[in-house]
């Protein structure tokens, strides 16, 4: 009998090969500016003909010898690694050698190129299988030029199953916003049908670009933080590989969208980046929601993007062709790590609270736009503060309990706080709410009660959830049940039955936590001294998550000082004022 099992012909591999890598327009747009960012490139043009399946990438990058462009499209050739062992040190985006050869599959694939300091630049183009049947002289700037025609031109089926042209112009954007995120040094210009589509403007940090992306978010509305974090202990059991480290420390670059000003219905813009590129990581992306649990509205989800450099022993990339899905090594340090960097960046620090005014309710308030300032805690020394400040370590100081300064109490509801660069109002009821939920969360104490609380017509759910939160229930008589034991902060309140009855209709321990912190926290309308009023301030500003209260509304309304001398134009000239 005729074995049935026979190699495959080198063309059908090669178009398998290719359908891994190359599936879509996104996908060459996404290959070929990694390649321009693996040269150094800091200006990138990406020119579109969706139409004709064409697709141009022009960069200022190091560029190619002829040499070099010989080799780019041969099969698995590439620069950036020579060995197994360089598989464990990769710090560049491309690295397998397959993009370029599987275009020449599926495609028409032309290179010009320049080597920064030649003085020739060369025009390639390459057949079927990467091999180059046309070379010439041309005359080009430093950097490379790629075009792609004719895209899928022998898979005409491939063509038929991708989706229309404008779903596919919106995964190339996505996947340019992507890319622009983890460089924001870079400058972006794209073309589609030889007419500018969209820009983007280098930034000097991922904070910065963001609002290019998502227009609808302000600056002010976002907080970024930068830390070193120190490699995990094992992530280096060889001692030639621990001498040739690159660093003891790692690099943890978060931008988040404060909880009182931004949030989104879709959990589209929690994302992770680790060492320049994009990556799906489900483990991190949880972390990174659990983290803005109980600080957002109902069905709400936060902005956040995280990019890591870490080191590359840590990470494998040989998951995907896309390199999308990674294994990365002792995730649960960095998940802890991520933790802790959110919760500096959502707490109020001495460096972040002159950006707490809510730009947008503010502007509105005062019909007055400002630059922001800087306001100094400290007026001594402040030339010394002012050379030794480094916004990295001091994003993670926080505000000390004396820096709001109790002043009034309006419509015995909110707290006129001043502070050293202007004035915040802060709701004592959700201040109270949250300082009460956080406490709870630490030290959820259930105390005896004699006589119990007799609750009448209670259902077996009811029961159940009584029971599942730690309360001891038992029947007490027909239709009739004794509660022995309570939340500790419901223990002086009249209106206990009322609250346990609340805690019977569902939820987990959290969510009984919070309707305990909401039914016991200072109603408003309710007079409080100073010393109260300064209390609840000291004990709000020392929370985790002082933002907002655990429903995700916004704790405090925040008017800078510069925003009011605008407002009452105090910056006007004495005299001139007058119509002297």
């Amino acid at each position: 009998m005729a074995s049935t099992i026979q190699a495959l012909p080198t063309e059908v591999v090669y178009l398998i090969t290719a359908g891994e890598v190359i599936d879509s327009l996104a996908s060459v747009v996404r290959e070929l500016v990694e390649n321009s960012l693996d040269a150094g490139a800091t200006r990138i043009v990406v020119s579109l003909w969706p139409q004709q399946w064409r697709i141009r990438v022009a960069d200022n990058g190091c560029g190619m010898n002829l040499d070099d462009l010989q080799q780019a499209a041969t099969a698995h050739s590439t620069s950036k690694i020579r060995s197994s062992a360089d598989l464990w040190k990769i710090n560049s985006l491309g690295f397998r050698g397959e993009a370029l050869h599987s275009l020449t599959t599926l495609a028409d694939l032309e290179i010009l190129s320049r080597p920064v300091g030649g003085k020739l630049g060369w025009r390639m183009i390459y057949g079927d299988g990467g091999k180059v049947v046309q070379v010439e002289v041309t005359a080009i700037a430093p950097g490379t030029v790629v075009t792609v025609s004719h895209l899928f031109g022998n898979c005409s089926s491939r063509r038929q199953g991708l989706p229309t042209t404008a779903q596919q112009m919106k995964a190339v954007q996505a996947t340019i916003h992507q890319i622009a995120l983890c460089h924001p040094h870079v400058t972006w210009q794209i073309w589609q049908n030889d007419r500018q589509w969209f820009t983007i403007c280098p930034a000097a940090t991922t904070g910065q670009l963001l609002p290019q992306i998502l227009p609808q978010v302000r600056q002010g509305d976002l907080q970024e933080v930068k830390l070193e974090i120190p490699n995990p202990l094992n992530s280096y059991t060889d001692t030639e590989d621990a001498i040739h480290r690159v660093s003891p420390h790692s690099a943890l670059n978060l931008v988040v969208g404060l909880p009182d000003r931004c949030h989104r219905h879709r959990p589209d813009w929690v994302r992770v980046a680790i060492n320049g590129r994009m990556v799906k990581t489900p483990e991190l992306e949880q972390t990174i929601l659990s983290a803005f649990h109980r600080t957002l509205p109902r069905d709400r989800y936060p902005i956040c993007f995280l990019h890591l450099a870490i080191s590359p022993d840590q990470i494998n990339w040989n998951r995907n062709p896309a390199k999308t899905e990674i294994y990365l090594n002792e995730i649960i340090y960095w998940q802890e790590q991520i933790t802790l960097a959110i919760n500096q960046a959502l707490s109020i620090s001495s460096t972040n609270l002159k950006e707490a005014v809510h730009t947008t309710r503010v502007s509105k308030l005062l019909k007055a736009a400002e630059a922001k300032g800087g306001y100094n805690f400290n007026p001594q020394n402040s030339n010394e503060n002012h050379k030794d400040s480094n916004p990295c370590t001091d994003a993670i100081n926080r505000v000390s309990p004396n820096s709001l300064k109790a002043v009034a109490q309006v419509s015995n509801t909110y707290i006129v706080a001043e502070h050293p660069g202007g004035m915040w109002l802060v709701e004592q009821h959700i201040a109270h709410e949250r300082v009460l939920y956080e406490q709870l969360c630490d030290d959820w104490q259930l105390v005896p009660i004699e006589p119990p609380i007799i609750l009448y017509q209670l259902s077996s759910a009811q029961i159940s959830q009584l029971q599942r939160i730690g309360l001891e229930i038992e029947p007490f008589g027909e239709q009739l049940w004794a509660v022995r034991n309570i939340p500790a902060p419901l223990q002086q309140r009249d209106d206990c039955a009322e609250a346990i009855l609340e805690l019977s209709w569902g939820g987990d321990l959290q969510t009984a936590q919070v309707a305990v912190a909401c039914r016991s926290a200072i109603r408003n309308g309710t007079p409080m001294n100073q010393q109260e009023m300064q209390i609840l301030l000291d004990n709000w500003q020392r929370t985790r998550n002082p933002r907002t209260c655990p429903h995700g509304r916004p704790i405090y309304l925040s008017l800078e000082e510069s925003a009011l001398a605008r407002f009452f134009r105090r910056n006007w000239v004495i005299g001139k004022s007058h119509g002297i």
